[in-house]
């Protein structure tokens, strides 16, 4: 009897610890607000709700967010436990790559006396093929996936997707290029307010994007 009531206390002390975690976020009201910047510009949906991306050259396009404060429950030494999670559904395989390099001569022409800019004489171009053998294929969001990934180890999800964490203000830079012109990305967004203990509040966000 003795040994029942010792394991009753402590099984109602912690029910009532794990009772004391307040809503994630300031009056109980989480919300994200993600936006596309391209070149400097903020750009806005169409009446679709597409994002349209005039191309303008290989580049990158940024994903700029903006979450709700948490609780200060979840604020550590003034640092928020959010989390921002990207992916999409675009892919880019290698198959082979070709660059040229200007070529000089030895003891050749400069274009000036002080010998400081060398005037090449012309250029070689390198080719590299079967890269798809050596690089996965590249997700433009900024990741690759292994050969021999192991999709059920436990540190799969930190490798999948791109991650943003402890801010306000996730942020994600999206490859572009000429390539892309005409195809439509989705680009998935998941958002976590408090990932440590306690509640936690999940919002998923999908954002379509047209390269023109």
């Amino acid at each position: 009897m003795k040994y029942f009531f010792y394991i009753t206390i402590i099984f109602i002390s912690c029910n009532k610890e794990n009772s004391d975690y307040p809503h994630p976020c300031l009056f109980e009201n989480c919300s994200t607000d993600f936006k596309l910047v391209y070149i400097g510009d903020t750009l806005s949906q169409n009446s679709n709700g597409y994002w349209e991306i005039d191309y303008a050259g290989l580049n990158y396009f940024q994903i700029c967010g903006k979450l709700s404060e948490l609780n200060d429950r979840y604020v550590i030494n003034k640092v928020p436990l959010t989390e921002a999670n990207f992916d999409s559904d675009y892919w880019v395989l290698f198959d082979s790559l070709r660059f040229q390099i200007p070529m000089y001569s030895y003891l050749g022409w400069f274009d000036d006396q002080t010998m400081n800019t060398p005037i090449p004489i012309g250029t070689y171009t390198y080719t590299m093929v079967d890269l798809i053998d050596l690089h996965p294929p590249l997700n433009i969001v900024g990741y690759q996936i292994p050969k021999y990934f192991c999709w059920e180890c436990p540190y799969a999800p930190s490798i999948v997707g791109v991650h943003s964490k402890y801010n306000y203000r996730p942020t994600c830079n999206v490859l572009l290029d000429d390539e892309m012109v005409g195809d439509t990305i989705n680009i998935f967004i998941e958002t976590i307010f408090n990932s440590d203990l306690g509640q936690r509040e999940v919002i998923n966000n999908q954002l379509k994007v047209v390269v023109i």
